[in-house]
């Protein structure tokens, strides 16, 4: 990820903000004595109510699952098909690689190369931005290159993408999409065959794909009065109604906000905005920040940082935050480093965040109240990843 040509010729980022600092926070429980003239059986009633509050307390930190892939690290994202099928993204020393498990994470198939031999040139390193997955188990990936490091033409400065097939074992030729230089790349896949991509490009940009892939619409700035936080990212999502979110940082006045674009794309809407961060931040650099929207039931679940303290925010299917609003988490994270938002049927909400190669979780009840305890586990890299089970579960990969 790298600042866009445009914007390094005209100085527009002379600084960056360092986000330095940030630790993982633990709730601490604090421990009293019981002295011994108090009676017996006011323990016990103590100790009786204390049970199910355990027992509950258990229950809902039974409900997050770490599992570390055998072969895998530096996870990019995981997302879980139609069928139950977990599809996974990471990076290696060598390229992007892919792998999937059928039986709930239990086990993974042999990772595969993402990108093709014939993509490959001398120096050139490629790693995963986003995965997708669409119509009939298609898995769709959006990668990114070290192509401006190199001093390659600037048209290679771009948003790569491949795909898998059903039932194919290697991923089709990696093409370049849109021939300019570009960052932020996310990408999102409906069950009907449509496929977007964000990116940005000192603007805010997507382009669509109505046959799987197969062909893409030329780039379309979303709005000229928009004006994104360039060296921050896109997360996009197709919602359970069927129309697009895309969750970017603004930056007009210095004014760090987030957004949410929904676009209803089947007929040709116009997208709108709203506003989803509560708590402003107001900085002349951009702190190159990740952030997650992914969808619910009742619209989308977002979650993001300010001044490096994570957030999240429950939407309805019109980017509209729903209450209590904006909540604050225990986690804090740093420069460029994954957050993770998913929801389960019942409610609850599990929000992960990467920070210096550890990574934490706090789960979230239907009223937005924290339950459990906050967890934590060693995890390579800056990505964040995880997935839903059809049983409320949810699954980490650190």
């Amino acid at each position: 990820m790298r600042p866009s040509a445009a914007a390094t010729k005209s100085g527009r980022y002379p600084e960056r903000l360092a986000l330095d600092g940030y630790r993982l926070r633990n709730d601490k429980w604090p421990v009293k004595t019981t002295p011994a003239t108090v009676p017996v059986w006011a323990i016990l009633v103590t100790l009786s109510g204390l049970f199910p509050r355990v027992a509950a307390a258990r229950e809902l930190t039974d409900r997050v699952r770490t599992i570390h892939v055998p072969a895998v690290s530096k996870v990019v994202k995981a997302q879980r098909g139609a069928d139950g099928t977990i599809h996974l993204l990471f990076d290696a020393d060598d390229g992007p690689r892919y792998a999937s498990s059928r039986d709930g994470g239990a086990t993974f198939s042999p990772p595969i190369a993402v990108v093709d031999a014939a993509t490959q040139k001398p120096g050139l390193k490629f790693s995963g931005a986003d995965l997708a997955v669409g119509q009939d188990g298609r898995v769709h990936v959006a990668l990114a290159n070290n192509a401006w490091q190199l001093k390659l033409p600037q048209e290679e400065w771009s948003l790569y993408y491949t795909s898998l097939a059903p039932g194919a074992m290697t991923f089709s030729p990696v093409r370049n999409l849109n021939r300019k230089p570009s960052e932020g790349f996310s990408i999102a896949a409906d069950g009907r065959g449509a496929v977007t991509v964000g990116f940005l490009s000192d603007k805010l940009f997507v382009m669509t794909s109505r046959d799987n892939g197969g062909t893409f619409t030329a780039s379309a700035e979303l709005d000229p009065a928009w004006n994104p936080c360039n060296c921050c990212t896109t997360s996009v999502a197709y919602g359970s109604d069927g129309c697009l979110a895309l969750l970017y940082r603004e930056e007009t006045n210095n004014e760090r906000d987030m957004y949410v674009v929904v676009w209803d794309q089947r007929h040709d809407g116009r997208p709108a905005r709203t506003r989803v961060s509560g708590t402003s931040w107001r900085i002349a650099a951009c702190p190159m920040t990740y952030f997650t929207i992914s969808p619910t039931d009742t619209g989308y679940v977002v979650a993001w940082p300010t001044k490096g303290q994570v957030y999240f925010a429950r939407l309805d299917h019109d980017g509209r935050v729903l209450p209590p609003g904006e909540i604050e988490t225990p986690g804090t994270t740093g420069m460029r480093q994954g957050l993770v938002a998913l929801s389960a049927a019942d409610g609850t909400t599990l929000v992960a965040w990467k920070n210096q190669e550890a990574l934490g979780w706090q789960v979230y009840d239907r009223n937005g109240r924290p339950q459990g305890a906050t967890g934590s586990a060693a995890s390579p890299g800056s990505g964040a990843a995880g997935v839903v089970l059809p049983d409320g579960k949810y699954v980490l990969f650190p």
